[in-house]
């Protein structure tokens, strides 16, 4: 008997068929680290995985002027070479990001520990949500202050 995460590897339409549940992970992903490879393969375990990405003038407009550090089609192409990714979406507003997560028919939605007090957009949007605890000492915005 093939348990369902091996399957997780093999072909996307497989997956389909036997993977039911529609996972949800959004954020920024400039510039990726380990931590962020952690999120998506534990993400990607869990089902049929689509990642939500902020559009460039969305991650302007909370990080500022020096931001993003890669351009979107580029986070999208990154995100989308990683094994378990199985679509990526990007989203400018909240209300954008909101209607991904509903159109999407989202079962569980992934997300960084660090958001457990704070405000989930789209949280009414699905039924389960399951925090990931951030790895400490990995952050963008640290490897951007300390590049050379």
């Amino acid at each position: 008997m093939y348990k369902i995460n091996n399957i997780r590897i093999g072909d996307k339409r497989i997956r389909e068929i036997f993977v039911m549940k529609k996972i949800w992970v959004n954020g920024t992903f400039d510039v990726l680290h380990i931590g962020h490879i952690r999120l998506i393969l534990h993400a990607a375990s869990l089902g049929i995985l689509r990642v939500g990405i902020d559009t460039d003038e969305r991650v302007r407009s909370k990080k500022g002027i020096e931001r993003p550090f890669n351009k979107l089609d580029d986070r999208m192409e990154f995100l989308s070479a990683i094994t378990g990714v199985d679509s990526v979406v990007s989203f400018g507003t909240d209300d954008e990001l909101r209607n991904c997560i509903k159109d999407w028919g989202t079962d569980v939605m992934v997300i960084g520990g660090e958001y457990k007090y704070k405000e989930i957009i789209g949280l009414e949007n699905v039924p389960n949500i399951e925090f990931f605890e951030k790895i400490e000492g990995f952050s963008t915005t640290n490897i951007l202050k300390n590049k050379k």
